[in-house]
């Protein structure tokens, strides 16, 4: 598969920073993924309305069906285990309850606005991610 254009990955950082920009300037509230669907489904009390909660999250999918109808269809291969799969799923899970965010929040919105807690937990999770990388691939082998 060919990479995606210059123009259109131009095109889908723009409308993220559009929305995460026209949410924040409507509503005074940040585009935290995480925050969203906890407040969407009701596991979080606070935040917006669970209206607009709930119409951001099914934004996701809809907005993931028109580029793979219109722009074209990712070619995704997982090649890891479904418990692997599932354990990063719940590590990550955590980390955005413990870091109070997560990289929309943080590292979309919060760096944005030059929060320093966002700066520093972007820093966190990228150094994190770096490092587990790195091991993974060069002290493992995998």
């Amino acid at each position: 598969m060919e990479p995606l254009s210059p123009l259109v990955a131009l095109s889908g950082g723009l409308l993220i920073g559009l929305a995460a920009a026209l949410l924040l300037l409507l509503t005074g509230r940040v585009a935290g993924i995480s925050g969203l669907f906890a407040r969407a489904t009701g596991i979080a009390d606070t935040g917006p309305s669970r209206a607009l909660a709930i119409t951001f999250i099914l934004g996701l999918p809809i907005g993931a069906w028109l580029v793979a109808s219109f722009i074209r269809a990712p070619q995704i291969e997982v090649t890891s285990s479904l418990p692997l799969l599932i354990g990063a799923g719940l590590l990550v899970g955590f980390g955005t309850r413990l870091g109070n965010g997560c990289t929309s929040g943080h590292g979309v919105c919060g760096i944005g606005r030059l929060s320093p807690r966002s700066l520093a937990a972007t820093g966190a999770f990228m150094g994190v991610g770096f490092l587990v990388v790195g091991l993974l691939r060069h002290v493992v082998g995998g």
